[in-house]
């Protein structure tokens, strides 16, 4: 139940670019190898709005580049409640599949590698995240922010079972 989230201009939001991964592509050719490399990048303005982006060139700086670009043409909105998740959620991508839980204020971000870069760049300051299956950063990426996406805030919790916001809260 994927609900659309898009985030429809970046112009004012202040964003903020993280590299996930690089990787070293080479091609042999007849006249020797060729270099090119692959640079996953993650932007974010960690207030809930995160979009991630592949760029591909024979420079490291502009496979970044290109990243950025392209991870600010699809951004998403994801709510975070008190600095948390609303909820617990799965997700898979490929070979890597993610849990991600809600945590206590204090607990800090649990997530390692890929999976940190996009939590503390959505703004989640305190969470409990596990990959399982494959650690490819690219999928482990795809898998987190189709997670996030998968969300629902309280309000919209709320709204569809015509009760009060308390009431989701309190059962």
């Amino acid at each position: 139940m994927a609900v659309n989230n898009r985030v429809k201009s970046t112009s004012d939001l202040d964003l903020k670019d993280r590299l996930v991964a690089i990787n070293r592509v080479t091609k042999v050719t007849k006249g020797g190898r060729t270099f090119s490399f692959a640079a996953i990048v993650v932007v974010g303005n960690e207030d809930g709005v995160i979009g991630w982006g592949l760029g591909k060139a024979s420079e490291v700086t502009t496979a970044i580049a290109k990243g950025t670009e392209s991870a600010k043409k699809n951004l998403i909105r994801i709510p975070i409640h008190k600095g948390t998740i609303p909820h617990e959620q799965t997700a898979k991508f490929g070979g890597a599949e993610v849990i991600i839980k809600p945590a206590t204020h204090g607990t800090g971000v649990k997530a390692g590698g890929a999976m940190r870069a996009v939590l503390e760049s959505v703004g989640v300051t305190d969470v409990l995240a596990k990959s399982k299956g494959s650690s490819n950063p690219h999928n482990l990426v795809k898998a987190t922010i189709a997670a996030l996406n998968e969300l629902r805030s309280p309000a919209m919790v709320a709204q569809n079972r015509n009760v009060s916001i308390e009431k989701v809260f309190k059962g």
